[in-house]
């Protein structure tokens, strides 16, 4: 680690144990004067500080799982979500402890008047941490050096993330490769975006001698790679990657999981679904679910069911098409459900059946399947696991995100799936609800387009 690292990591450090700080210092306040006094047994000194301890362990994990303390990383809109969302959860759990020492259900007012404290304080900390963090370390110096993919959509790429990255130079990978090496020094890093194997070797070498950081866009079988176990066969490393990913045991425990959470969600929802489908009848009178045919694992066909948010008939041409950004054929109510996500609350049931999971990649029709396949013959690769309502690429991707990216995303899950990673990604799921862009229709009709290289 070099010295700015060291710097950047130490100033996020100090960041994160102060808003910790100030913000378990508030909820201590609301427990010494409103609830301490109304349990059975008062807490003194160290049981206020146990309190304080238990507090701030619990807000450091649900700030450490939505991002809430990246700063540098995350635009400030997103560190306020991701730490809002951190002390909402925080205090949810802090408030049920209260009631397990209470022995009752006492108010909540004294919590929800420190929580609006607790989110004045993250926003001034947020804005002034940022701040003095773009301060003192500007954007990375960015060589980017590109292959097959459009320069512009990756410069576009780069826009969205100007508080990280500056790209002073771009050279296309036809370049000499020598001349290449000869600029990788006059960088702070170097981006290495979809080029060829052997020319992305030999760039790779150059910025690992120069001791220059190093990103990369990764192709199918890097990802692949990466969920590898690593094996000696006597004095030689072996990588080994298994023809399927996830244990017998593993595959048992997330469907237990899975049953259980969806009598426990359709029982909760119920009320939501029952008020979508009078909305849906009445807006125009058609029938209230969507059936589709999708895939799922080992590309069985299953019958999605969805509350329909289009027009009655809005495939009658027979041709599968995606919903775009401003897709005439969707109705009222439609938008509405679809940008809270309502619409795909009937899915629950396709969970309950087995024909689906809450994690796992995104159910595709099958004439699509074949379409991306025709085009990406690794797309196929999706299909190792149980189709999910939600997903890595769900989480960490949009709407609108590039079938070959999508498609990297959700290897990454399916090659390092564990039940702890499926539960971390339903804990995010609920950030990504409110973050407008994952839940766009695609810009045009390029959407369906496939590009990227794995060669």
């Amino acid at each position: 680690m070099n010295r700015k690292q060291f710097e950047k990591r130490s100033y996020i450090f100090a960041s994160s144990i102060i808003i910790l700080a100030i913000e378990t210092g508030i909820m201590l306040y609301v427990w010494y004067w409103h609830y301490n006094t109304g349990i059975p047994k008062a807490f003194y000194f160290w049981g206020h500080i146990f309190i304080a301890a238990v507090y701030f362990i619990i807000l450091l994990f649900s700030s450490a799982m939505y991002g809430g303390l990246k700063i540098g990383s995350f635009r400030m809109i997103e560190l306020t979500l991701s730490q809002g969302f951190a002390t909402l959860i925080t205090n949810v759990i802090f408030y049920g402890i209260i009631c397990l020492l209470s022995y009752r259900f006492p108010t909540i007012i004294p919590l929800l008047t420190g929580m609006i404290v607790q989110c004045f304080a993250v926003g001034l900390w947020i804005i002034a941490s940022t701040l003095l963090y773009r301060m003192f370390f500007p954007p990375v110096d960015v060589l980017l050096v590109y292959g097959g993919t459009n320069q512009d959509t990756i410069l576009e790429k780069f826009a969205t993330r100007r508080h990280q990255f500056k790209v002073t130079k771009s050279m296309k990978v036809t370049e000499d490769i020598e001349t290449i090496c000869e600029e990788v020094p006059h960088h702070e890093a170097v981006m290495l975006w979809d080029i060829p194997n052997e020319s992305r070797n030999a760039v790779f070498k150059c910025c690992y001698e120069s001791d220059v950081d190093i990103y990369v866009s990764p192709k199918i079988m890097d990802i692949v790679l990466k969920g590898s176990q690593n094996l000696h066969l006597f004095d030689t490393p072996l990588l080994y990657t298994k023809a399927d990913p996830v244990e017998a045991e593993q595959r048992i425990i997330k469907r237990l999981f899975d049953i259980v959470l969806a009598i426990v969600m359709i029982v909760i929802t119920s009320p939501i679904m029952l008020i979508t489908a009078i909305c849906v009848k009445a807006c125009d009178g058609g029938s209230v679910f969507y059936k589709q045919v999708r895939c799922t694992r080992g590309n069985r066909e299953f019958k999605i069911i969805k509350f329909r948010s289009m027009i009655e008939h809005a495939e009658e041409d027979g041709v599968a098409r995606l919903a775009s950004k401003h897709d005439y054929r969707i109705t009222p109510v439609g938008k509405v459900i679809r940008k809270l996500r309502i619409d795909e609350l009937p899915q629950l049931f396709n969970v309950l059946a087995g024909d689906m999971s809450f994690v796992g990649p995104r159910p595709e029709r099958p004439e699509i399947i074949k379409e991306y396949i025709r085009k990406m013959p690794e797309f196929s690769y999706r299909t190792k696991v149980t189709a999910g309502i939600t997903g890595y690429a769900q989480v960490y991707g949009k709407y609108n995100t590039r079938p070959y990216d999508k498609l990297k995303l959700d290897l990454y899950y399916i090659e390092n799936f564990s039940v702890w990673l499926d539960l971390r990604l339903i804990i995010l799921t609920i950030k990504t609800l409110f973050l407008i862009g994952s839940a766009e229709g695609v810009a045009d009709e390029t959407e369906g387009a496939v590009s990227g290289s794995d060669e």
